[in-house]
């Protein structure tokens, strides 16, 4: 929840809302914690991770719902590569972030995680490097031109792609625009689920879950609050939506060459961790549904160290194949999407519980619309894009279900259970 969205959501999103941006954070994190109380009610009826897992949905929408989850690391993790590329070196960001996928993939094959002491030391970095961001933007030095980082990138000749000449949104300020910009900030709260996935080892899933999520939903917000508010008042919303590297170019208009240094190296830290962790889960998903037949069998092989290899390597030549080809920003929309629609599921899973309380079915009702809305007001290019990566997802995963089912396999579930497998 600390990485790549908070480095590079905002400009969009600025892009979109206009000086209205709080509002935007505000309602992303509304919709977050819709989202929290869902997953832990399906956590606890279902502890062996059915917070993330639609087992209550048809096959076929408990499929859409796992292509969706698919599509949403894939494309957040060409995200984190092209944020790290940008903030390490503007001039040259796509291939660096080449060489930062690559290295990732090889760690993910060697079976390399990030341990819990090492995520409390990334955390506490990067709520200081926040800390003197927003100090920064809560008093700016004053006018400034462009920062060192896009005035070297323009220099090399570098395409950037700027948030602003890429959305197609509503007039910023708009109704349309803050829906827009929660659904570009709301990328950054879908950490959120990391959660849930330790429902099955938990005594008391349904107050764990929703309490430890609601609590990071909430700090996260304050932050992101902060944060926004610093980079409106520092670099205003102008030049703000047109940065492709908000926080650098906000410590940049300052003269501390030293803290822009500092900046650039958690930015780095924050989105590497980010793209291990979403390849690795990535990876471990796709190999989850090769397993249950909903994706080619070879997907499911694994090395001496029992990590998926072959799903990694895939996973990590596409995330290099797309990272050429498009931009953080795109990939950040498309990402944002994708994970709104499988909430969506979510919450139509949560809806169809058995004995389920008026609390649940309100709340999910609400969080099913939210994270519609929130997708629908992406630019059409993003929800065309996502439309078409899943339903050609879906209907590879249902042509492979449905060509083992009729080989008989004994090792694949029962065609009830293939949409909980595949989510």
């Amino acid at each position: 929840m600390l990485g790549t969205g908070l480095y590079a959501a905002f400009a969009p999103a600025a892009a979109a809302a206009g000086p209205w941006l709080p509002l935007a954070v505000l309602l992303a994190a509304v919709v977050a914690l819709c989202n929290v109380s869902s997953i832990a009610d399906l956590t606890a009826a279902r502890p062996g991770g059915g917070g993330l897992v639609p087992t209550d949905l048809p096959p076929a929408a408990g499929r859409l719902a796992g292509i969706a989850r698919l599509v949403a690391r894939g494309a957040a993790a060409v995200a984190a590569a092209g944020v790290f590329g940008a903030y390490v070196l503007p001039s040259q960001p796509v291939p660096v972030a080449i060489v930062a996928v690559l290295v990732v993939i090889g760690l993910n094959v060697a079976g390399v995680r990030i341990s819990v002491t090492a995520c409390r030391a990334l955390v506490a970095g990067a709520v200081v490097i926040l800390a003197l961001v927003t100090v920064v933007g809560a008093f700016p030095p004053g006018p400034a031109g462009p920062s060192a980082a896009l005035e070297s990138a323009a220099a090399a000749g570098a395409p950037a792609e700027l948030p602003a000449a890429t959305l197609q949104a509503a007039v910023p300020g708009s109704v349309f625009g803050v829906l827009t910009a929660a659904a570009f900030v709301f990328f950054a709260f879908a950490g959120t689920s990391r959660v849930a996935e330790l429902g099955g080892s938990l005594r008391d899933p349904l107050r764990t879950v929703r309490r430890a999520s609601t609590i990071a939903v909430l700090i996260a917000g304050v932050i992101f609050l902060a944060v926004s508010g610093a980079l409106l008042n520092g670099l205003g919303v102008d030049r703000l939506s047109t940065s492709p590297i908000p926080l650098a170019s906000l410590i940049d208009s300052g003269s501390s060459p030293a803290l822009g240094v500092l900046v650039r190296v958690g930015a780095a830290v924050a989105t590497g961790s980010a793209l291990l962790a979403v390849l690795s889960r990535g990876s471990e998903t796709a190999s989850r549904m090769a397993r249950d037949g909903d994706l080619p069998r070879l997907l499911a092989r694994t090395g001496s160290r029992g990590t998926p290899w072959v799903a990694d390597l895939a996973g990590g030549v596409l995330v290099v194949g797309v990272t050429v080809l498009v931009g953080p920003v795109t990939a950040l929309a498309i990402s944002a999407c994708a994970v709104l629609v499988h909430y969506a599921l979510l919450h139509g899973a949560a809806l169809r519980l058995r004995g389920r309380s008026r609390r649940t079915l309100v709340v999910a009702a609400a969080g099913g619309l939210l994270c519609l809305a929130l997708a629908l007001s992406l630019p059409t290019w993003a929800l065309s894009s996502t439309a078409v990566l899943l339903v050609g997802g879906w209907l590879l995963s249902t042509l492979l279900a449905r060509t083992a089912g009729a080989r008989g396999d004994d090792e694949l579930p029962r065609s009830g259970d293939t949409g909980e497998q595949a989510a």
